[in-house]
């Protein structure tokens, strides 16, 4: 069997190397990135045009940390969801394909979680400005176990789903192997 071919999964339905695997999954972590860069680029600006509206003077200090807080964490996910690429412009040509794709995997995995705290503490800002009262704390309860559902509890089950799908697989080619 040639090389290129030896780590194939056989169980997977598809038929590619080692380097056609990390190429497509960098591809995927491509346009996983580029939706995240952009939403994280577009909240990060919004939040950095509210310290020059006249209101901003009047925001409390509690405001005014959450605020800041969300610039900095903004900031700090912008800059994560970007290493990926500078990642991959460091290693170019390095062959370090599969390297590249986990270590962008986990990155993204983080700027996703900053992304995610970064949505529910504009929603929590916006409502505290907007109302002052505890409609602020059921509003972002609300964002907060929206976006942990969204974001945490989806993707587990969908695994779940995953895993067992391919343990049955498993039974299933164990049981026709043996019956043959």
């Amino acid at each position: 069997m040639p090389d290129d071919k030896r780590d194939l999964d056989p169980s997977d339905g598809r038929n590619e190397s080692v380097n056609q695997r990390m190429d497509r999954n960098w591809n995927e972590l491509l346009q996983e990135m580029r939706v995240t860069q952009t939403g994280t680029q577009i909240l990060g600006g919004f939040l950095l045009t509210i310290v020059f509206q006249p209101k901003f003077a009047q925001l409390d200090t509690f405001q005014q940390v959450v605020y800041l807080g969300l610039v900095v964490g903004a900031t700090l996910t912008t800059a994560l969801a970007l290493a990926p690429v500078h990642l991959h412009r460091s290693l170019f040509r390095s062959h370090s394909k599969a390297e590249l794709v986990t270590i962008a995997h986990a990155i993204l995995r983080v700027a996703l979680a900053g992304l995610a705290l970064v949505i529910t503490g504009t929603v929590l800002l916006i409502f505290d400005v907007a109302t002052g009262d505890l409609t602020v704390a059921l509003m972002a309860s609300g964002a907060i176990l929206g976006v942990l559902i969204a974001l945490g509890v989806l993707p587990v089950l969908a695994r779940k789903d995953w895993v067992r799908r391919r343990i049955e697989q498993s039974i299933q080619r164990s049981a026709r192997s043996t019956s043959v």
